[in-house]
């Protein structure tokens, strides 16, 4: 069974259809406590990071010890960014700190046309490796079955950095994360219930990983 985690800022009608149209078990918990009964956790989120306050406290020390004992963790949106140590958007807000790093504003690029927020759909691809070199194939569980740029729905701000977590990136302007992997936790900046094949595929892959576990 999948925990969906409503702190009040998570977009969980969509969500919700997805996970159905992929034949899910789901559940939203009323309290932290019952973070633990369940198999894996879905973090969603769209706005302001601060919005990510109601999940300090309990919801955070539950879904940090959930993910310290081999839980899966999947941040969509907002829900990715709080996966790092914070973002600028709100510096007093901590995030869940599982992933190192902080989340920055995009500058966009007006001789470009490239504006702030950044919505739109956009390609993903490998980030490239060390001082530059050519980008290597996906890896990671969470992209199997994903063409070097599938193109998915984003609509945020604010991103975080491409870091050693960084399974797939794409640029608006500049590089960043798209989306992040390391052991049993998963992020995506974009909205994969609202990217069509690949964004379902994704969940999927996501649905695979929690049921191995």
């Amino acid at each position: 069974m999948i925990a969906l985690i409503d702190y009040g800022a998570g977009n969980l009608t969509s969500v919700r259809k997805a996970l159905t149209a992929l034949g899910a078990e789901f559940a939203t918990p009323t309290s932290a406590a019952e973070c633990s009964s369940f198999s894996a956790l879905i973090v969603p989120g769209v706005g302001h990071f601060a919005a990510t306050a109601g999940l300090v406290g309990p919801w955070r020390d539950a879904i940090g010890a959930a993910v310290r004992t081999g839980t899966p963790l999947f941040g969509i949106c907002l829900g990715m960014q709080w996966l790092f140590e914070g973002s600028d958007e709100a510096p007093d807000v901590p995030g869940l700190g599982v992933l190192p790093g902080r989340v920055v504003r995009l500058q966009g690029n007006a001789k470009q046309r490239l504006k702030i927020p950044h919505v739109g759909w956009n390609g993903l691809q490998p980030p490239r490796g060390p001082k530059g070199s050519a980008p290597h194939a996906f890896s990671g569980r969470i992209l199997g079955g994903l063409a070097d740029g599938a193109h998915v729905y984003f609509t945020h701000s604010y991103a975080a950095p491409v870091t050693a977590d960084c399974v797939a990136a794409t640029t608006h302007a500049e590089t960043f994360s798209a989306v992040v992997e390391r052991g049993n936790v998963f992020g995506v900046q974009f909205h994969p219930e609202k990217s069509s094949e690949a964004g379902l595929q994704i969940i999927r892959n996501f649905l695979e990983v929690s049921r191995a576990c």
